[in-house]
Order: structure tokens, then sequence, then C-alpha cells
């Protein structure tokens, strides 16, 4: 199975967290981001989003379908994304778009076997994906990408 975490990009600052857009920056951040995403998720990957103002817009700049799911909110922890997820399950990949601290989260705890407060900068991208081997399921870091990588 293949997970990517995908943060939402820069949001501007506000009371209603629900509701913050994105910057400017942040809708350059996205679009940088989604341009690479588009190329390389394959076609049936689930796309999961949530229900945040900032996230939802971050996720419609990779013009896919995608479905918002409550329970992977800002206030959600690793296990509810990975619930949600269906992780290690599911039978075609899946992207979750969503916020810190559980970005950083879901990628410690996979990669590690620990919930850690890992930092997952604004629009970043973490792929993990698992192989079956001889001695069992094997899990690895495919990719890590920032829309700073790419050129302008």
């Amino acid at each position: 199975m293949d997970l990517i975490i995908w943060r939402h990009a820069q949001a501007e600052e506000g009371e209603i967290d629900y509701e913050r857009p994105l910057t400017a920056h942040g809708r350059r951040q996205a679009t940088k981001m989604a341009a690479w995403l588009d190329r390389s998720l394959p076609s049936g990957c689930r796309i999961l989003c949530s229900p945040t103002v900032r996230t939802v817009q971050t996720a419609e700049a990779l013009q896919r379908k995608f479905k918002i799911v409550e329970s992977i909110n800002p206030a959600a922890t690793a296990h509810d994304v990975l619930e949600a997820a269906d992780w290690p399950n599911a039978k075609v990949p899946v992207m979750v778009v969503g916020h810190q601290p559980w970005c950083g989260q879901v990628a410690s705890l996979l990669l590690t076997g620990e919930v850690k407060y890992w930092t997952v900068r604004k629009s970043n991208a973490w792929w993990i994906s698992t192989r079956d081997k001889e001695d069992g399921n094997q899990l690895y870091l495919r990719a890590v990408l920032s829309p700073e990588f790419f050129l302008d």
C-alpha cells in the first residue's frame, strides 16, 4: 500500500480555524506540489481531505476528485488518520491532505513505530510505501518533497 501525506499549504491567520483560506503564497505552494503529485500519483489513488478551507483549497489544486473526511480534522490523531486511510489494508494508494501535528505523527508512527512530533512543513508531501518481501512486508519512505524543490 502507498500512503501519501500532504500537509496543507500556507494559510492566512484567522479567528475561526476551519475557515482560514490559503494565502497567495500558499496557492502557489499548492499548485507546485499538485503538479508533481498529478504526474506521480496513480490514477486510482483515493484522496481524503480534512474539512477545513485551507485543506480543501490545497486538494483542489490537484484537480482530482477527493472526499472530505470529518475524522481527519485538525484535532485528529495519527490513529484516526490511519483508520480513515484503511492502513495497511487499502487496495489502492491513499493520499491524505491535512494538518500538523498529525502529518508528522503519522509519518513517525509508520517509520519508527512510535508517535513522535515530527515537523512536516507546509505543502510538503511524504510518500510511504509497503512491499511484499520473502521475509514479510517491508515499509519504506519513497519520497519527501517540498514545493520549494521545484523551479519557478
